[in-house]
C-alpha cells in the first residue's frame, strides 16, 4: 500500500478542476479544448482535460505566488509548463499500465477498485488522527475527497500489475550469501557510527592547498572556520556529530571515506556530488555483525525487492517502447 501521506503531498501537485484556455484557442469552446488531443499511448489518447484535471492546485500556488495576474510572469509560466510536462508523462505512463493490465487480464473489477480505494481512504483518515485534519489536509491540497479517490485509483491498477509481472522474482542462498557478505555494515547489532568532521571546498585545488595546511600542523577546527563552505558545520569547526554508515541522508562516497578512514586521521581530498571534502575521523563505534541465518529473511526481502524493481523497470521500458507515443503539445 502506498504511503498515505505521500499520497496526500503529491496529489497537492497533481490533482485539479479547473482548466487553462491558452491566448491563442480562444475561438474554441472549453468543452473542445478539453478533448483535444495532447498524445496518444498505444492509440489510446490522453485528453488537454486529463491534463488539466490535474493543475488546479499548482493554479492556486502560482496565484498566492505570483499573484493573479501572474500569466504576465515569465517565471510563473515557466513552472506551470515545467508542471503540465510532468502531469503529461505521469498521464503517458498510467495509459500504459491500464492497457497492460487490460491486456493480460489482471485490471480490478470495478467492485474490487472501489474496495480498495475505500481501504486506502481509511488509512489516510487514520494517519491524519482526525476528521477535522482531513479535512484541512484536503483543503490545502486543493482537492475534494472525490478528487483524491481519483487518484489512488490509477495506484492499485498498477499494483495489481507489478504483482503479476513480477510474481515469478526469486533468489537464493548464493546471491544472499553474497549480498550479505558485500553489506555486512548493514546487520550490525546496533548501526555502526562514525564522528566525523569535514572541511569542504569548491575545487580540487582548494582542497589539496588546504590539506597541506592540515599536514603541516594546523588545527582542523581552525582551518574549517576559515575555509569551509560549508557554513553550518563550520561553525563547530566542520564537526557533523556521529552519523551512521549507513545513513540515506549522506554521501555514501563520503560516508565510505569516513567509515574507512582510521581514527584521528585525516583523508585526502575526497570529491563528491557536493565539492572536495576534507574528512577527519574523530571516534567509531562499530558492533559485531549478525549471523547469516539471522538475517537471512532480511536479506531474501531485500533481494527480492531489488529484482522485482529491476523487473518493473525494465517491463515499463519495453512498454513505452511498445505504446508507439506520439505528443501533440501544442494543445497543451
Amino acid at each position: 500500500m502506498k504511503n498515505v501521506k505521500k499520497l496526500i503531498s503529491a496529489a497537492l501537485i497533481t490533482i485539479l478542476a479547473t482548466s487553462l484556455v491558452g491566448c491563442n484557442m480562444i475561438e474554441k469552446t472549453p468543452a473542445g479544448i478539453a478533448k483535444g488531443t495532447v498524445a496518444k499511448v498505444f492509440n489510446v489518447k490522453v485528453t488537454r482535460g486529463e491534463v488539466d484535471a490535474q493543475l488546479s492546485a499548482v493554479i492556486k500556488q502560482i496565484e498566492t505566488k505570483y499573484g493573479a495576474n501572474y500569466k504576465g510572469n515569465a517565471e510563473a509560466m515557466t513552472e506551470i509548463t515545467t508542471q503540465k510536462q510532468q502531469v503529461l508523462e505521469g498521464l503517458i505512463n498510467e495509459k500504459i499500465v491500464s492497457y497492460k493490465a487490460k491486456e493480460l487480464k489482471v485490471m480490478p473489477t470495478e467492485a474490487k477498485l472501489t474496495e480498495e480505494v475505500n481501504k486506502q481512504l481509511a488509512e489516510i483518515k487514520k494517519s491524519l488522527e482526525t476528521d477535522a485534519k482531513y479535512k484541512e489536509a484536503l483543503a490545502q491540497a486543493s482537492l475534494t475527497e472525490d478528487q483524491l479517490k481519483a487518484r489512488i485509483k490509477p495506484s492499485i491498477i498498477q499494483d495489481a500489475l507489478y504483482t503479476e509481472i513480477t510474481k515469478n522474482v526469486k533468489t537464493d542462498d548464493a546471491k544472499e550469501k553474497a549480498y550479505y557478505n558485500s553489506n555486512l555494515t548493514l546487520y550490525t547489532e546496533k548501526p555502526n557510527r562514525v564522528h566525523a568532521a569535514h572541511i569542504l571546498l569548491k575545487t580540487e585545488a582548494d582542497a589539496v592547498a588546504v590539506k597541506k595546511r592540515l599536514d603541516a600542523g594546523e588545527d582542523f577546527a581552525k582551518v574549517a572556520k576559515e575555509k569551509s563552505t560549508d557554513q553550518t558545520a563550520a561553525e563547530n569547526g566542520g564537526d557533523l556529530g556521529f552519523v551512521e554508515y549507513n545513513d540515506p541522508q549522506m554521501d555514501k562516497t563520503f560516508m565510505t571515506a569516513a567509515s574507512t578512514l582510521g581514527v584521528g586521521k585525516i583523508s585526502a581530498p575526497v570529491n563528491t556530488q557536493f565539492g572536495w571534502h576534507i574528512i577527519k575521523t574523530i571516534a567509531k563505534e562499530e558492533f559485531p555483525v549478525k549471523k547469516f541465518e539471522a538475517v537471512k529473511a532480511e536479506v531474501e526481502k531485500t533481494l527480492i525487492a531489488k529484482e522485482k524493481e529491476t523487473v518493473w523497470t525494465a517491463a515499463m521500458k519495453k512498454w513505452t517502447t511498445e505504446a508507439k507515443i506520439t505528443k501533440n503539445e501544442k494543445n497543451l
